[in-house]
Parts: structure tokens; sequence; C-alpha cells
């Protein structure tokens, strides 16, 4: 059984086929999807989407690049969206300074606000960080030591979507009490440091995505990616750590089933975070 912790089913490029998507992401061994929201439009719909299919769920949040047009009435439209029991994180959120879409003190804005508000409804983080690694650790860890503060011990505080930094910023993040997302592009000839991080990260502090639409494995690469596709995922990631595919599966879905409290995963609470192997 395997878990996408990352995927972007209500995207538009899904509207002419989500259906048969989806069945070919169960065939493919993908038992349950968290659809992530990344402006306004696409976390209403993602709310909607989780509600009307089995072990779906959804985040709610914006993304670093619309971070400028974030206003309080969103904030409060987040919050009345996270009253679905299908919502399960806030995200994802972050920084982003390789493109600038929006100008970093929006983001940092932005980013600080939507953390608050997580705070305030006691959920998990999706964390999206591009071009600004020290700058997102040093807020992070901010609001680690604040979090942790009636936190379940053995519950991780969010987790690193799509991580691109090297083995030692991503034990840096586990310390903090994050999990790390590895996503398709570890299957490129040329991702050597994200498959070092695949190799030496343990696995009670690791979850797997597809990013779909986006960031198709290598034998998709240049198409429209999709769930089913993490299966390629997890195959590369248990060849790398020379470990059977069966527990790759197994313990990927473990820790994003205790990550985003999914009770009927079927699939028992992550060890602590920060724990070594």
């Amino acid at each position: 059984m395997l878990i996408d912790s990352h995927c972007h089913l209500q995207d538009p490029k899904f509207d002419r086929d989500r259906e048969a998507v989806i069945q070919r992401a169960r065939e493919a061994g993908v038992s349950t999807f968290v659809v992530i929201g990344y402006d306004m439009e696409a976390s209403r719909r993602g709310v909607d989407l989780a509600e009307s299919i089995e072990n779906t769920y959804a985040t709610v949040g914006v993304h670093p690049h619309d971070a400028e047009s974030l206003t309080i009435q969103d904030l409060d439209m987040l919050g009345r969206l996270a009253e679905s029991p299908k919502v399960v994180a806030i995200g994802e959120i972050g920084l982003d300074f390789y493109r600038n879409l929006s100008p970093p003190d929006a983001q940092r804005r932005a980013f600080q606000q939507q953390l608050s508000l997580a705070r305030d409804l006691s959920l998990p983080v999706v964390i999206h960080a591009r071009e600004a690694d020290e700058e997102t650790f040093d807020i992070l860890a901010a609001y680690g030591d604040y979090r942790r503060t009636g936190w379940p011990a053995n519950r991780p505080i969010g987790v690193m979507h799509c991580f691109a930094g090297d083995l030692a910023l991503a034990l840096r993040y586990v310390d903090l009490g994050f999990v790390i997302s590895i996503p398709g592009t570890c299957t490129y000839p040329d991702a050597h440091r994200l498959q070092a991080v695949c190799q030496g990260l343990p696995l009670r502090s690791m979850v797997i995505e597809t990013d779909a639409p986006y960031l198709p494995p290598q034998s998709h690469r240049g198409r429209r990616n999709e769930p089913a596709y993490l299966a390629e995922t997890a195959s590369f990631i248990a060849a790398l750590r020379d470990e059977p595919f069966a527990d790759l599966a197994k313990g990927t879905a473990s820790v994003a089933a205790g990550l985003f409290g999914l009770v009927d995963a079927g699939q028992p609470p992550v060890p602590a975070a920060g724990e070594r192997p």
C-alpha cells in the first residue's frame, strides 16, 4: 500500500480523465491521496474532491507564488475550509526565491500568517522551499520551538515537500520535527544529491510524493505526472536503499499516516521524528 503524500488531483489538467487517473493509481497500489492546496481556488477544489472520494484528503493554503494576493479574508476562508474533517494540514506554504513571483517580503508575511493559522488549528504544515533554504530553516526552527508545546511527541509538525537539499539539511529538519518528502525527480540520472538523501535518511522520517501533474519520474519525463507513477519512485528508492519494496511502501505510508493523522489508513503511529536510526 502506497500513500501519495502530495498531489494536485484538483488541477484542471486532470479534469478530462480524473476518474481514470484515480483508478490507475489504485491499480498500481496507491491507496490514499493527499490533495494539496496552492491558492484559494485550488484549496476549495481540493476539499470538494477529498469529500467526494474515498481515502482522499486535502490541505489548504496559499503557495509563495501567490503570497502577495493573500488577504485577511482569505485567511479566514482557509480556516473555514479547514473545518472539514478531510482537511489534514495547512499548505503548501513557504518561500520561493527562485522565481520570486511574489515579492520576498510578501512571501515572508504570508508564510508567517499561515504558520500561525496552522498553530491555531493544531494542524501540521506542508512546506515549499526553493532557493531559500537557510531562511526557511530559521523560520521553521523558531516555529518548531513554539509548536512543540502541546503537540504529540510522536507526531511530526510538518513535511518538507519535494525536498531538494542535501542530507545534512534533511537531518537538520528531522531534528526540528519535520519529515522529508521525496519526489519522482530522485529517479533522474543526475539527481545524485537527492539520491544520497534517499539512502541516508531514516525510513521513519521519509514520505514519498508525485506532485502530480508535475515532476514525473524518469520513464515518464516530459509528460503529465499522475499518482500511479508513485510505484516507480518507490521501487527506485527501495533499490537505492537495498530494501524490499514492501518495506519501503509500508514504512513511508506509516509516516504519512502519522504526519496527517490518517487513522483510517490502517497504519500505526510514526515514531518521534527527531530520533536517529
